[in-house]
């Protein structure tokens, strides 16, 4: 029997609306049309929430809007009162510039000895009912 993962979860029922699709940032090959690799449902969602989360104000041109200025937070002492201060910035880039997430949960545990915050967020893709989870860190860079 198959296991089961979450990243392996795609919508390909028929009575799906629409397939989310995304090119691959990490620029792989498909190796028979060679052609950029292209993400689909799930991992494309993931990939964007992950992009959004990192991108500050001014960093797209032509959308200066598009970002959370989250990195700002980062140079401030680590404590639970930043770390809730940042859950509340990436649940309202979250909520303004991505709409095929439905947020339930952002965890962000700071971790006091490497000077970083582990993050947990928890979300649906809209159209698939099985829940995903993105584990990631932010720390700053000098």
């Amino acid at each position: 029997m198959p296991s089961y993962s979450v990243e392996n979860v795609s919508n390909n029922s028929k009575r799906a609306n629409r397939i989310y699709k995304d090119l691959d940032l990490d620029f792989g090959r498909n190796t028979v049309t060679n052609d950029v690799n292209k993400l689909t449902d799930v991992e494309a969602v993931k990939r964007s929430v992950r992009n959004l989360i990192q991108t500050n104000h001014f960093d797209r041109p032509f959308h200066p809007e598009i970002g959370g200025n989250v990195r700002a937070l980062l140079f401030e002492p680590i404590s639970p009162l930043t770390a809730l201060n940042l859950q509340r910035k990436i649940e309202e880039v979250l909520n303004n510039f991505e709409p095929r997430v439905k947020l339930t949960q952002i965890i962000a545990t700071p971790d006091i000895d490497r000077n970083r915050y582990q993050l947990q967020i928890k979300f649906y893709v809209i159209g698939i009912s099985t829940p995903i989870t993105v584990e990631t860190f932010l720390e700053r860079l000098r």
